[in-house]
């Protein structure tokens, strides 16, 4: 059995993927595969797998050799200890090169740059993998171009993302704005989590310039919510920092409707960042940043220390 997952801290790409390409392998290539995710997917995802008719993808427990996909991310930081010891199969991927795995064997490597995993996957499939999917697939394939493009507005959004989610809508006969609204009003629900928990819900690590920093980004419809609990969060930014072995945690939490970010100032080395990194003078423990909403193309790029 071929084992297919995503990155930590799982969203709606990393999961529906993984289910996708599962799909992908059995029906089309008539191969065992099985879709996994390494934590609970979050609220987004969630809505998603029910809306669509999927159980939640069990927890991926991965041991030496087995047969692996790996989908939405190529980073080993994002991916189990051990998976030096796993038998590569397959990457597909959006995102930029990191390096570091290897793999025993030639192996297949997809990255495009596009906006969404599974637009890379409908690419990949061709006819007539593309002609007999189901409905359910199809809903999958176009809940993550809309997650992943915030409905459109992201600026890493392609022509490409916009025409395989439309061909997906017309299909199922979707209304791509109310369905969009669904799902964001979804990942908007943080209610039930812990301040600790909305700091790693969607967050990568990365290193600029000799600092480790854990980026995380909340996209919502309802800033204020977030907001409300912002001296909570700043205060739990150091006890995080040190259990996740970085310097420094950012949140940017991103306004989808009014495509902007606020980001949390915690100390004076982020306010340092910040203002580095944005050309924004920062006063008190917020700063609007109009018009950034990707923390690929926007936020990771601009990080200076």
């Amino acid at each position: 059995m071929i084992k297919i997952f995503g990155h930590t801290a799982p969203d709606t790409d990393a999961t529906a993927s993984a289910l996708i390409w599962e799909w992908y392998l059995e029906e089309m290539q008539e191969k065992s595969a099985k879709a996994f995710v390494q934590g609970a997917p979050n609220t987004e995802a969630a809505f998603v797998l029910e809306r669509w008719g999927f159980e939640t993808p069990d927890l991926l427990d991965l041991q030496a050799d087995d047969k692996v996909v790996i989908v939405d991310t190529n980073n080993p930081a994002e991916l189990p200890a051990n998976i030096g010891d796993a038998d590569i199969r397959q990457i597909i991927d959006h995102h930029m090169l990191v390096g570091g795995l290897t793999s025993n064997t030639p192996i297949n490597v997809t990255i495009r740059p596009v906006a969404a995993t599974a637009t890379v996957m409908y690419g990949i499939m061709r006819s007539p993998a593309q002609n007999t999917m189901p409905d359910a697939i199809k809903g999958l394939v176009l809940s993550c171009i809309i997650s992943d493009t915030l409905e459109f507005r992201s600026p890493t959004t392609t022509p490409r993302d916009i025409e395989v989610a439309n061909r997906m809508a017309e299909n199922l006969k979707i209304d791509i704005p109310s369905y969009a609204a669904e799902m964001f009003a979804a990942k908007s629900d943080i209610a039930h989590f812990s301040d600790a928990e909305l700091l790693r819900m969607d967050s990568k690590k990365f290193e600029v310039g000799g600092t480790n920093f854990r980026v995380s980004v909340l996209e919502t419809t309802s800033p204020a919510t977030v907001l409300s609990r912002k001296d909570r969060l700043i205060a739990s930014m150091d006890t995080v920092a040190k259990a996740d072995g970085v310097d420094q945690v950012l949140l940017f939490i991103i306004d989808i409707l009014t495509e902007s970010a606020t980001l949390l100032i915690p100390n004076d080395t982020v306010k340092s960042v910040a203002e580095k990194s944005f050309g924004c003078a920062v006063e008190g423990d917020t700063v609007h940043l109009p018009g950034v909403m990707s923390r690929k193309k926007q936020i990771i790029p601009s990080l200076k220390v």
